[in-house]
């Protein structure tokens, strides 16, 4: 069910109230903190649902990626956010090459840093 907000015009406090789609016209709404029934809903933020697929798909997509060649920081947070969708723990060097990501340290000195991270034994 959705929850609605709103503002009551006598006492200026919000407050939430869930209500059903098909209760919504004829729910009769009243302030809790007052009583007043002189109240008016808010409009929120617009919130978009996306699967974790398609958001990964967005993650992963070479155009955004090549924009993040050059700022590590904004790497390492989707690096993050991947881990999240799928999640799963990606294991302690992940979180240690995305933690220095974080911390603004380029690629090219992580990959001097785990020399046999490309190497099939190398985990």
């Amino acid at each position: 069910m959705p929850t609605y907000e709103f503002r009551c015009q006598n006492c200026k406090k919000r407050f939430d109230l869930t209500i059903s789609y098909t209760a919504y016209e004829t729910t009769k709404v009243t302030c809790p903190h007052c009583g007043s029934e002189e109240v008016s809903r808010l409009i929120g933020r617009v919130r978009v649902a996306r699967n974790s697929m398609q958001h990964l798909a967005d993650l992963a997509d070479p155009e955004n990626l090549s924009q993040m060649e050059d700022n590590p920081r904004a790497l390492g947070k989707a690096m993050k956010e991947m881990q999240g969708e799928l999640g799963e723990d990606m294991g302690g060097e992940f979180s240690e090459v995305v933690d220095r990501l974080e911390k603004g340290q380029s690629p090219d000195e992580i990959d001097q840093a785990f020399p046999d991270a490309d190497s099939p034994e190398g985990y």
